[in-house]
């Protein structure tokens, strides 16, 4: 896939999907990005990764708590406030018109 193409298309897409990672279960950066790569949306750099968590922290839809690693430094877990649950639910359902309206455009 072009890059530049794969760039554009994350950017519309990336805090929906950090929310449904999140929406299964806490989470640290690190993982978020390996839960991304292996769903398919390659590596996502921090830089990319890091503004989207800061936006949904600050927009109140997620919080962080700095915890100990058990073998390493510690770690920035995240997970969905209550303002986040209903943020997912609402995008979802909007991700899926929307989905479905391009999907009939090009299957036309």
């Amino acid at each position: 896939m072009d890059q530049e193409r794969r760039g554009q298309w994350l950017r519309g897409v990336l805090d929906v999907c950090v929310l449904a990672l999140l929406g299964r279960r806490e989470s640290y950066g690190y993982e978020l990005a390996q839960a991304l790569d292996e769903a398919g949306f390659g590596q996502i750099q921090g830089g990319t990764l890091y503004p989207v968590l800061l936006r949904l922290q600050r927009t109140g839809l997620i919080t962080a708590e700095w915890r100990e690693g058990a073998s390493g430094p510690a770690r920035k877990y995240y997970r969905l406030t209550e303002a986040g649950v209903e943020a997912l639910q609402r995008l979802s359902a909007d991700w899926s018109v929307f989905a479905g309206h391009v999907d009939a455009v090009i299957r036309r």
